[in-house]
């Protein structure tokens, strides 16, 4: 197991912000009749930015671990975690699990998390607007710390260099062109937010400043957390809808009450009416 931690000045990670999130958080989405809003947002954020620089920054941990799939589960360092796997209907399309895209023969899966310093932007807590801005700027800054990472974490052999001579650009890299996927806790393939609690043995979240709820939230607010996988054909997709049969399987597997673990996937879990 390697584990390693990063911090970065806010101008290494301003190149890899994608912006089209921060205008959905703010309602923009850049139409002819919003266009002078988004660049209006775009404008203060980039000052922000500026002002801000040296005095915040951005911090990553990451953990490389060897890994197997088996089934349903991957077993990481001797230790079993099960994941979900699909349950639509449709025959002709298979149904993922992120477990297919770990060889049962033996590879190696990331863990990763990002945040920023907790108290970035309280310069602005008297001004709403610019108070808001920060916030929703920090959410970008913890996401584009995790491009960035990625980055990393691909073309570097000292990290894991599962793609060395990665030659794209930033554009494409926001467009999701490179190779492998990272997939983060509480998104569509990844829904279970008390899996947070496994993946934290692995990385120790607090070494960067992040603590958890009892419920999985991570604070700072403006933080992610989640896995990352190599394999070549590795995509995104959304676990969607699960039976109760399926879920009962998956609180077994986890050896979690299955009382406790509905409040994590309740949203996931199909109603038979």
């Amino acid at each position: 197991m390697k584990r390693e931690v990063f911090h970065y000045n806010l101008n290494e990670i301003a190149p890899f912000i994608d912006w089209s999130y921060l205008f959905h958080a703010w309602g923009v989405s850049g139409n002819t009749t919003t266009q002078a809003t988004a660049d209006e947002i775009m404008h203060d954020a980039k000052a922000m930015l500026e002002n801000l620089d040296g005095i915040y920054k951005t911090h990553a941990i990451f953990t490389l671990c060897e890994a197997k799939g088996n089934g349903d589960d991957i077993i990481i360092e001797g230790k079993t975690i099960p994941f979900l796997r699909q349950q639509h209907t449709e025959t002709e399309k298979h149904n993922l699990c992120l477990s297919d895209f770990v060889s049962p023969h033996g590879d190696h899966i990331g863990f990763f998390a990002t945040t920023i310093d907790k108290d970035f932007g309280a310069e602005y807590k008297d001004d709403p607007y610019l108070y808001l801005l920060a916030q929703t700027l920090a959410d970008r800054l913890a996401e584009a710390t995790a491009a960035r990472l990625h980055q990393q974490v691909r073309t570097d052999n000292t990290l894991w260099g599962y793609y060395p001579d990665e030659k794209l650009s930033i554009s494409d890299l926001l467009a999701e062109k490179n190779q492998g996927i990272r997939p983060a806790v509480g998104y569509p393939s990844l829904p279970d937010q008390s899996i947070i609690f496994e993946f934290d043995k692995f990385l120790h979240l607090d070494n960067i400043g992040i603590t958890l709820t009892p419920n999985g939230a991570m604070t700072p607010h403006a933080s992610v957390c989640g896995m990352i996988l190599a394999h070549p054909k590795a995509h995104y997709f959304a676990v969607g809808k699960i039976s109760e049969e399926q879920f009962a399987d998956y609180a077994r597997r986890r050896r979690i009450d299955t009382t406790e673990l509905r409040k994590f996937l309740s949203k996931n879990i199909e109603q038979i009416v």
